[in-house]
């Protein structure tokens, strides 16, 4: 569908002047198809992907139909998750920067209910809020829906996932048969449907049609690894690539435990999101993410709903989604707005099946990648030195040490000698080992050996991809996790790698354990 630019779409000067703030020219194909329609007051169901602007798409009409002088609700916006209802409520405090009359205000589990009362007293426009908070709101008598202009179901099909849908029909038989009803959804199922014709009235279809679900702008990747050795794999690509910001999705809150502790070990800047965490915790951890005050979160699917993050790198998968469409929902945290992102998925044994059915939901085609081998990414390092070394040479940006030189030559040392220790030193190559903390421990010989079985049957894979995919039938045990193998490294070591001659590819390796402090 051909973009179009706000003022096309028949919107006011202060929501124009709002969206030029953000920093957008013209509308995404979503928002040029919903906006008109939504103005019009028909009910909608709107079918987009993740990342698409489909928050813009109905806000905006949401808050030109709002009648400032009346401070009773009249746009009520439903959402699976409190993180997802904070990310909407913060783009309608955007949109509304320039329309001073207009509150609204975000109601979800785990917040303060004196709080939320305080804001419904005081009297607010649009409430944003998870269902279950809001029935309690209703229960109570504190959140009065007979002034209701337009309801808004925010990925519908999360809902319906997440048991849902008995509070989603009593919250609509709450409101005004003569409302607007609006459904936006990644997908479609059955129960979906089973509630549009419920309770809209001929809604119009808004579909952008792709050939992908999946952001084109996100490289897929996938890596064949034992479950105990993923952290490890994680550790290599991180390393190897110098990824900053990513997000990596679990499918348990143990799993989310387990890998954040081994990660912080590890000298991650790192910290977690799960739904066994306190509200206010969470809000302070999505705070700082979003602010990039550390470089990886892990969390759960539902925990990680709503995340909304600028220039996020990488998404990773550590364990292979139940669901499709989670495995859509998941990768559209990056590549947004255009911007290039990454996305790896690490499998192992039947997980490999599952994989394929996730490129016929997605019809996209995920790449095949090799864990980079321990001298790999030495020779990552030794590049990145070697390249700051001839820049500082050539700006002759550097102090002397004639004094310092002097008395190693004086010592008998040869100049080669000296610059090949003092690479050593750089880079880690150095005799004197830090000893491992008590829980790490070596690989002994049998250990090593069945990892170098275990990598070598990708080998038929040239430049570390393949079209083919392994016939393993390997059983891990989903108890068998990592124990800290790695050697630990520090965030200033770790930071020490760039994104020079980037490639996901990389021969293959016996994968063996190595430490940025000296070699073993």
């Amino acid at each position: 569908m051909e973009k179009r630019t706000f003022e096309a779409l028949g919107v006011s000067q202060e929501i124009i002047k709002a969206v030029a703030q953000l920093g957008f020219e013209e509308a995404s194909p979503i928002q040029t198809a919903a906006i008109p329609m939504l103005m019009s007051g028909v009910d909608v169901v709107g079918q987009s992907q993740t990342g698409s602007g489909k928050t813009a798409a109905y806000a905006i009409p949401a808050i030109e139909k709002i009648d400032p002088a009346i401070t009773a609700v009249q746009i009520l916006i439903l959402c699976p998750t409190r993180e997802l209802a904070t990310q909407v409520a913060d783009e309608v405090y955007k949109l509304t920067a320039f329309k001073r009359s207009i509150h609204c205000v975000p109601i979800y589990g785990g917040a303060s209910y004196e709080r939320q009362l305080f804001e419904l007293k005081k009297g607010v426009q649009i409430v944003i809020g998870t269902p279950g908070r809001l029935i309690d709101h209703l229960e109570r008598g504190t959140l009065k829906l007979n002034q209701l202009k337009m309801v808004i179901l925010d990925e519908a099909d999360r809902m319906l996932d997440m048991g849902f849908r008995d509070d989603i029909q009593r919250i609509l038989e709450s409101t005004p048969p003569e409302r607007q009803t609006v459904f936006f959804s990644a997908t479609l199922s059955k129960p979906i449907r089973d509630l549009i014709n419920r309770f809209s009235r001929n809604p119009q279809m808004v579909k952008i049609e792709q050939k992908e679900l999946t952001v084109p702008t996100v490289e897929q990747w996938f890596y064949e690894v034992q479950p105990r050795m993923k952290t490890e794999a994680f550790i290599r690509l991180i390393d190897f690539h110098g990824y900053k910001l990513g997000i990596i999705f679990c499918n348990t809150q143990r799993m989310v435990d387990e890998l954040a502790d081994a990660l912080l070990a590890q000298g991650f800047s790192t910290d977690r999101l799960h739904g066994g965490i306190p509200q206010g915790q969470r809000t302070r951890v999505m705070n700082k993410f979003k602010n990039s005050e550390f470089e990886f979160l892990v969390a759960t699917d539902v925990a990680g709903r709503g995340i909304d993050v600028d220039n996020l790198e990488l998404v990773v998968n550590y364990d292979l989604p139940y669901d499709p469409e989670d495995y859509v929902h998941r990768i559209g945290r990056t590549g947004r707005a255009g911007k290039k992102g990454m996305a790896v998925t690490f499998v192992s044994g039947r997980d490999i099946y599952k994989l394929q059915y996730i490129e016929r939901y997605t019809k996209t085609k995920i790449q095949r990648g090799v864990i980079p081998s321990a001298g790999e990414v030495e020779g990552k390092r030794a590049e990145l030195l070697y390249a700051k070394l001839i820049k500082t040479l050539e700006a002759a940006s550097f102090k002397k040490h004639d004094v310092i030189m002097d008395r190693l030559l004086e010592a008998g040392h040869h100049s080669t000698d000296i610059s090949s220790a003092l690479f050593s030193l750089l880079l880690g190559f150095s005799s004197d080992v830090p000893a491992l903390p008590k829980k790490e421990k070596l690989l002994n010989s049998r250990e090593r050996e069945h990892e170098d079985a275990h990598f070598a049957r990708h080998k038929n894979y040239p430049g570390g991809r393949g079209d083919g995919r392994s016939r393993s039938r390997d059983r891990e045990s989903e108890g068998d996790r990592y124990r800290g193998n790695s050697s630990s490294r520090t965030g200033g070591e770790r930071r020490a790698f760039g994104k020079k001659n980037f490639s996901p590819n990389s021969s293959q390796q016996p994968l063996r354990k190595y430490s940025k402090a000296g070699s073993r």
